[in-house]
């Protein structure tokens, strides 16, 4: 039986490396691939962007009412009618911003279409709130995988803290891609907790 995995860490933590590599992997032994991202993410648009500089353009966007399992049997259609191959892997960057019924539908591709689904994303928000797709890929992951990344201190980071023009803020809407005036740093608990005021 194929799996769902999910892969998390916080921001910086190789996320997009890493399945970048993955759909490589697969990809070095003839095998293809499908590559999706959830259209909230508008950074990069249709590309996967690594911090490293390696890009590499999706197969396919996910808008937040779209069946992710309907979108994946089309475009594995495509392929066996255009390559006459099936497709072995599918890879989702930005995770956190599926639907929690896509994510079901993420979890039907692996047990009922047989093909492996391997979502990258972050856990909680910069209000350390967990997104709707981070927390049902929790709940039903076959395989949860942390991904590592450090603090500005040296401690392993867990938080993803907002900064707009260079300031840490603790409130606003959930969803701001990075922008402008908005990025985002990588933080342990205890960083975390200074930057809020907390001792």
């Amino acid at each position: 039986m194929s799996k769902l995995y999910f892969r998390h860490g916080a921001m910086n933590s190789g996320k997009s490396t890493a399945l970048l590599q993955a759909a490589h992997n697969y990809e070095e032994r003839d095998q293809l691939v499908l590559l999706a991202k959830p259209a909230v993410d508008t950074k990069g648009n249709s590309t996967i962007v690594s911090r490293l500089g390696v890009s590499r353009e999706i197969d396919f966007l996910v808008t937040p009412k779209q069946n992710l399992r309907t979108l994946f049997a089309e475009h594995r259609a495509k392929s066996l009618e255009e390559k006459g191959k099936d497709i072995a892997c599918l890879l989702i960057d930005e995770s956190q911003f599926l639907t929690a019924d896509q994510v079901d539908q993420a979890l039907q591709i692996a047990v009922l279409d047989g093909v492996p689904v391997l979502a990258y994303g972050i856990r909680t928000d910069f209000l350390t709130h967990g997104f709707p797709g981070s927390i049902r890929l929790l709940e039903i992951a076959h395989s949860l995988e942390e991904l590592k990344t450090i603090c500005r201190c040296g401690r392993k980071a867990m938080f993803n803290g907002r900064k707009v023009d260079g300031q840490f803020i603790f409130d606003g809407e959930q969803v701001a891609i990075d922008g402008v005036d908005v990025t985002y740093e990588s933080l342990c608990p205890v960083c975390y907790f200074a930057e809020l005021g907390i001792k």
